[in-house]
C-alpha cells in the first residue's frame, strides 16, 4: 500500500537534497522478501510517481540498496525510515551504504501503518472516524482480536493520528490560482487514496492548459451516509494529507458541502466541475448535488479508464492480508512444533 505516512517520508527525504529518485520493487522481489503485494508493480509505479515530492522513479529497484545502485543513479546518499529492515537471512538491508556514510534517516509518521489500516478494514466499526460519539461499540471489539506482542491488539482500528496545522502546511502547495488558470473543482471521499483516484485526477489535469484543481473532501459522517458500512476507512484528517500529497491537486476543501452550491462556485471562481464514472448518490433531500454546476453548463463527466474503487481495493487488501496472516501463523506453528519436539528429545535424554 501507499499511504500518507509514506508520502511524509518522501517529503522529508526530498528536503534533504535537490532531486529525489524513488526505487520501487517489482512484484517478484516483494513476494520473495515480504509476501505477495496488494498492488501490482505498474500500479505502484504510478502511485509513487503521483506523489509531488518525487522527481523520478527507479522501477525494479533491488530489495537491498547497494553502493552500485546509488552510483547507477548518481545518488549521493539514500534515505530510509527509522524502522529497521532485514533481509531473508536477518542482515540489515542498509549495512553497506551505512558503512560507506551514504545513508540518512527520516522519521516515521506517528499514528499510521499498513497494519493499522488493514485492522480498520477488518473491524467494520467506525471508531476511526473523527468527532464521533464516544459511546462506541468498538470497545467490545478491541478484545476480540489476538493481542499483539506488546500485549495490546494491533487490530484496535482506532486512528492514532493527530492532525496539526504544521503537518497541513508541510503538505500544502501554498500556491494561489494565477491569472489564466482554469479552476477545476472535484469532490468526493478520496478514501484510501489509490491509483483509481490518481488516474481520475491525471485525466482532469489534462483538461486544461494551466489547471488549478481544488478537491472538496466530505466529512466522515457525510461519507458514511452515502458509502455505508464503516467507510471512510481514513478519517478527514488523513484523507486531507493523502490528497494534498498528489501532484495534480492544488488545494483541498476540508469538509466540503455535499451539494456543490452557487456560493462555493463563486467563492473559488470555479470554471469547471468534474466527476468520475462512479454513481452520484442524491443529497439528503433527494436532490442532485451537481444541480447548480449542471445549470451553469460547467459540469463534465471524466472517464479515468480505471475501474478501481475503494471497495475493490478493500476486498483485495483483506484477501491478501488474511492469506499473509495465515502464512505467518503456519510458519510460527511449524517453528513451535520444532521447538516442542526438541524439548521432548531433551527430556527423554535425561
Amino acid at each position: 500500500m501507499v499511504h500518507y505516512g509514506h508520502s511524509n517520508q518522501l517529503r522529508q527525504a526530498r528536503a534533504m537534497g535537490d532531486y529525489l529518485i524513488v526505487g520501487v520493487h517489482t512484484d517478484e522481489e516483494i513476494a520473495k522478501h515480504k509476501g505477495p503485494p496488494v498492488f501490482t508493480q505498474e500500479e505502484r509505479y504510478k502511485m509513487v510517481q503521483a506523489i509531488k515530492w518525487v522527481d523520478e522513479i527507479a522501477p525494479g529497484a533491488p530489495y537491498v540498496t547497494t553502493l552500485e545502485t546509488l552510483d547507477k543513479y548518481s545518488c549521493d546518499f539514500c534515505v530510509h525510515g527509522d524502522d529497521i529492515t532485514l533481509t531473508i537471512d536477518g542482515k540489515d538491508t542498509y549495512e553497506e551504504v551505512k558503512t560507506a556514510g551514504r545513508y540518512r534517516e527520516c522519521k516515521r509518521t506517528q499514528g499510521v501503518s499498513t497494519t493499522d489500516l488493514v485492522g480498520r478494514m477488518l473491524l467494520m466499526t467506525k471508531a476511526h472516524h473523527s468527532n464521533i460519539d464516544e459511546d462506541l461499540d468498538y470497545r467490545k471489539h478491541t478484545d476480540n482480536f489476538g493481542k499483539g506482542p506488546k500485549g495490546h491488539s494491533p487490530w484496535t482500528g482506532v486512528s492514532q493520528f493527530l492532525q496539526t496545522s504544521q503537518k497541513i502546511i508541510q503538505f500544502a502547495s501554498g500556491k494561489e490560482p494565477q491569472p489564466g488558470d482554469t479552476i477545476i473543482y472535484v469532490a468526493g471521499a478520496f478514501d484510501l487514496f489509490h491509483v483509481g483516484h490518481v488516474d481520475f485526477l491525471e485525466k482532469v489535469h489534462q483538461l486544461a492548459e494551466k489547471p488549478y484543481i481544488i478537491a472538496g473532501l466530505h466529512f466522515d459522517q457525510e461519507v458514511n451516509r452515502y458509502k455505508g458500512k464503516n467507510y471512510p476507512i481514513m478519517n478527514i484528517h488523513e484523507r486531507t494529507l493523502s490528497v494534498l500529497a498528489c501532484r495534480y491537486v492544488s488545494e483541498v476543501v476540508i469538509g466540503a458541502p455535499y451539494a456543490v452550491t452557487a456560493d462555493l462556485l463563486d467563492h473559488f471562481r470555479v470554471t469547471l466541475v468534474c466527476h468520475g464514472m462512479t454513481e452520484v448518490v442524491p443529497d439528503k433531500d433527494g436532490s442532485d448535488p451537481y444541480e447548480e454546476p449542471k445549470r451553469r453548463g460547467i459540469f463534465q463527466l471524466v472517464d479515468s479508464g480505471s475501474n478501481l474503487t475503494t471497495d475493490l481495493i478493500v476486498q483485495r487488501i483483506i484477501k491478501n492480508r488474511l492469506e499473509f496472516e495465515a502464512r505467518n501463523q503456519k510458519k510460527e506453528a511449524k517453528e513451535l512444533a520444532v521447538l516442542e519436539a526438541m524439548r521432548r528429545l531433551e527430556q527423554e535424554k535425561h
